[in-house]
Order: structure tokens, then C-alpha cells, then sequence
């Protein structure tokens, strides 16, 4: 059975390939080095929040919904433990673009929260290159996001994004 921070919510298992691979690309070059962009890229981070971290981004972004501080109104309201701000792990998606492509313009980005995230959830995120184009001497990608929680592969976001790329050369 799936553990997850809503004990009323389930959701099946979505499979993915392996997730220690953080270029997946059938035909990647051998050379990193000259590895470019293509449609069907993917790129993933693993990452988990820790309390201290939720607790700052509660402070920048002045939401202090007691959910995400507190551990019995958490419970009260349903979930297992303290919840991760949605937009807190939203914010992997330009870390893994800007990560591979530095210079990148983050232009757009539109997101569905599928179930929520407990503090000790370790996360795979991921963006997939669905379109390329190229836009002012630059590249306009649009990109699948999603985010999952690695035990049992939940899915708990997914949307798409637009970046401007200064180019398709994957950065070191």
C-alpha cells in the first residue's frame, strides 16, 4: 500500500523509468560535453524539505496556514504530518531548467496539485522537453513538468512550462 500524507486520498502508482538517470535519451551523445537539447528530453532532480526550510519559505511568503507548521493542526485536518508549501517543490522545475541551461528565462509555468506532500517525502521532479523552438536568437521550449513522491511513484504535480533558452547545450 502507498503512504502518502493524506490518508484519504489514493492515487495509483504511476511508473517511470529509473530515476537515477538524469538525462534520458536513447540516442545522447557518448560526449556529454556536445550534448544538446532534443524533443523528448527529460531531466529529473531528486529532493526532500526539511522543517527548517518550510518554515523559512512560510516566512518569505508570508503563509503561515498552520498545516504547514504544525504537526497536530496537520493531523487534525486530515494529513499525515506537516504539509510542504505547493509552490516550495513548484520551484524544482526552474532549478533543474536553469541547473542545465544557465541564462534560461522562466516564462511561464501552469501547475495542478494532484495530493499533497509531508515534510519527510523525498521528491523526484522532472521536465520534459516537448517542443523547441527557436525565438529572438533564442530557443522557446515548452516542457511537461511533473513531481512525484519516490515511494510508490505518486504523482503530485504536473503542468507544463515555457523557458527561453540562451541555447540547447546542456551545461556541464
Amino acid at each position: 500500500m502507498l503512504r502518502t500524507c493524506c490518508q484519504r486520498l489514493f492515487y495509483p502508482p504511476i511508473p517511470l523509468p529509473p530515476p537515477l538517470i538524469t538525462i534520458t535519451r536513447a540516442f545522447l551523445s557518448s560526449s556529454p560535453l556536445n550534448a544538446q537539447l532534443k524533443e523528448g528530453d527529460t531531466l529529473r532532480k531528486e529532493r526532500g524539505f526539511t522543517h527548517q526550510e518550510v518554515v523559512k519559505y512560510s516566512q518569505l511568503s508570508q503563509d503561515s496556514n498552520p498545516i504547514h507548521l504544525d504537526s497536530a493542526q496537520a493531523r487534525e485536518a486530515g494529513f499525515k504530518d506537516t504539509v510542504v508549501h505547493g509552490m516550495l517543490y513548484a520551484g524544482l522545475f526552474p532549478s533543474i531548467i536553469a541547473s542545465h541551461f544557465p541564462g534560461a528565462i522562466y516564462v511561464s509555468q501552469t501547475l495542478q496539485f494532484k495530493a499533497p506532500v509531508c515534510i519527510e517525502d523525498k521528491l523526484l521532479a522532472e521536465v520534459q522537453a516537448l517542443e523547441l523552438r527557436e525565438h529572438r536568437k533564442k530557443y522557446r521550449v515548452r516542457f511537461a513538468t511533473k513531481c512525484f513522491i519516490k515511494e510508490g511513484m505518486l504523482l503530485v504535480l504536473d503542468g507544463e512550462a515555457v523557458a527561453l533558452l540562451p541555447n540547447l547545450d546542456y551545461a556541464g
